[in-house]
């Protein structure tokens, strides 16, 4: 039975995220709805009787995973560039939303102190995974876009990191030991926490760097690292654990030249796994009961977490930027929480809870309340309110090329030349910096990831271009794309003339696989240029017509053509542009010319 409900458990996080993704909404709501509907509402998942005494160590382990991974895409260099209202966020913003919300628990709730502080300072750390498809969905202008999804990225682990350090301060001022002892504890666990975290993080780059863990072990072994990293730490001190965790996480995202990319894509994927299924579990445990018992009361937290808390936390941290009212007005209503939240508040009541700490029970349903208020509330208001504010993006306009090699540069390069902002993105870091040393911007990574969705400019993007010579990146671009844009948006070019016969690949792509034509593939292209062959653009004139352009340029492939509004599109079979219009080309080597 309890492997069938395991199973189950499973299942249904699955459906929960499928059903996000076909509606293009925060994943969270459904997760939250599916653990209340086997939970409190029809008691069919009990998560204490399933798992017993395995469910506080799988929760604690979980939460140790899931800030690991967030603390690996904290890299402080960037820090220097994400501005000082950003800065201003994860500081002195996060303190007076910590101020204002702990105060809210204590006075208008009546919770233990120690409660209320942990409540406040749970409640800080906005929601990444929630934010990046809220955005999406709102395209506000590109300056709040960009804060927003930078305060989620820094916030994560800063806030988390932070809400540990106040847990371990209630934990131990609630022994009733004197301040001085109660600081030298802290000041202990910290140190504990941390020392574990640095060595951990030396260790591992140490491991990496002199080759002696075989790369088919680097996702594996760093996994099993941060579960001894997590356990040891909380065995020399209690509740340092998740302190060495997170500086593990960052001690390796700011190690120079060290290759992660196989580790950030499993601890993705694996976060993804253990978020949805630690989420049901949590909404499963929920006692509904505990939230009517606090009455109206819970309506007024929400309205201070919603209408005091983040304005006083956006008010401080724009104090003397130059952000206009109407972005901060946007800025001080989108802030909803999420899953970190939720993990790090069930791991922390459970503790209060075996330390006699009242009003410890109460922990977890209000942070789920603050949660789906938070969530619901700004999913579906933030729209209108950014289109009330003018704070939307103007149409996308961004063409996102998935590849940076050779052919990619090239069209890049021309499209950009007519003044088509474009986004290049490659997993090859050779191939990024030949980019970025023409003059465009790409993305060093995979652009499916979770890590790309908060650093690509997602809201921008009008087409996609698969140019990669892999078919395989080709089709998981366009798959991906395809449903975030819609499938007449994204293009992919073939790989070869034998890919493209031998394809059996999904619908979707076959049907996308149209760059420039039936006949045109990468190797085509990629020969062409290799030898000399240039893309130019020509504006066609009822003196020098398409006929007479092909007469000039024998074997020239069309590629684009900008109408007389400069309004750009892609060729997907035969053409005949138009006098007046814009025809952007690759043009073969002339007889006797090499490549530049």
């Amino acid at each position: 039975m309890i492997a069938l409900s395991l199973a189950g458990i499973a299942l249904v996080s699955v459906l929960a995220q499928w059903l996000a993704w076909s509606l293009r909404v925060p994943a969270i709501l459904f997760l939250l709805l599916t653990g209340l509907l086997l939970g409190p509402v029809s008691g069919l998942l009990d998560p204490d009787a399933l798992l017993g005494d395995l469910l506080f160590p799988l929760v604690s382990l979980s939460v140790a995973i899931i800030l690991f991974e967030g603390a690996l895409t904290l890299h402080l260099a960037e820090l220097k560039g994400i501005g000082k209202v950003v800065r201003n966020l994860c500081s002195v913003g996060m303190l007076a939303s910590f101020a204002v919300i702990g105060s809210a628990g204590y006075f208008l709730l009546g919770l233990d102190w120690r409660v209320a502080m942990v409540l406040g300072a749970v409640l800080v750390v906005t929601g990444p995974t929630v934010i990046a498809p809220m955005l999406n969905v709102i395209r506000p202008v590109r300056e709040v876009d960009k804060i927003l999804r930078w305060e989620g990225i820094v916030i994560d682990p800063i806030g988390a990191l932070f809400a540990v350090l106040v847990f371990e301060a209630v934990r131990l001022g609630s022994q009733g030991d004197l301040v001085g002892h109660t600081l030298l504890a802290l000041a202990k666990t910290v140190g504990v926490g941390s020392l574990i975290g640095v060595g951990a993080g030396w260790l591992t780059t140490l491991l990496i760097r002199k080759d002696w863990l075989p790369v088919s072990l680097h996702k594996f072994g760093v996994l099993a690292l941060v579960l001894v990293t997590f356990t040891l730490s909380d065995w020399l001190s209690h509740e340092s654990g998740l302190l060495a965790v997170t500086v593990f996480g960052i001690w390796l995202a700011n190690q120079e030249g060290l290759d992660l990319e196989e580790v950030l894509a499993f601890k993705e994927d694996l976060a993804v796994i253990l978020i949805s299924s630690l989420f049901i579990l949590l909404a499963a445990r929920l006692d509904l009961a505990q939230l009517w018992q606090l009455g109206p009361m819970v309506l007024a937290l929400l309205c201070v977490v919603q209408f005091v808390a983040r304005p006083l936390c956006i008010l401080v941290s724009t104090r003397g930027s130059d952000l206009p009212w109407r972005a901060r007005a946007l800025l001080a209503w989108i802030a909803p929480r999420g899953i970190v939240a939720a993990a790090v508040s069930a791991s922390f009541a459970i503790s209060m809870h075996e330390a006699g700490i009242e009003d410890a029970d109460k922990l977890v349903p209000l942070v789920f309340a603050v949660i789906i208020f938070t969530v619901v509330l700004q999913s579906l208001t933030a729209t209108p309110l950014a289109r009330l504010l003018d704070m939307r993006q103007s149409a996308p306009n961004v063409w996102l090329l998935i590849g940076a090699n050779s052919v990619a540069r090239a069209i890049g390069k021309a499209l950009a030349d007519q003044g088509i902002p474009v986004q290049l993105s490659d997993p090859a870091w050779e191939h990024c910096k030949l980019a970025r040393m023409s003059g465009l911007p790409c993305y060093f990574g995979n652009p499916q990831s979770e890590h790309a969705e908060r650093h690509l400019p997602l809201t921008s993007i009008s087409t996609v271009l698969a140019l990669s010579p892999s078919r395989h990146n080709n089709a998981l671009g366009v798959l991906h794309f395809a449903h975030l844009y819609g499938e007449e948006k994204v293009h992919s070019l073939r790989s070869s003339e034998q890919h493209g016969k031998a394809n059996r690949e999904s619908a979707t792509f076959r049907a996308r696989q149209n760059l420039f034509g039936a006949d045109i593939n990468f190797a085509r292209l990629s020969g062409l240029l290799s030898r000399g062959g240039q893309i130019k653009a020509t504006r066609l004139s009822d003196t020098f017509d398409w006929d007479q352009y092909q007469e000039a340029n024998p074997g020239a492939i069309p590629l684009f053509v900008l109408d007389t509004r400069a309004r750009p599109s892609v060729v997907t079979g035969p053409v005949t542009p138009l006098p007046g219009e814009l025809l952007i080309a690759l043009q073969p080597p002339r007889e006797g010319a090499t490549a530049p």
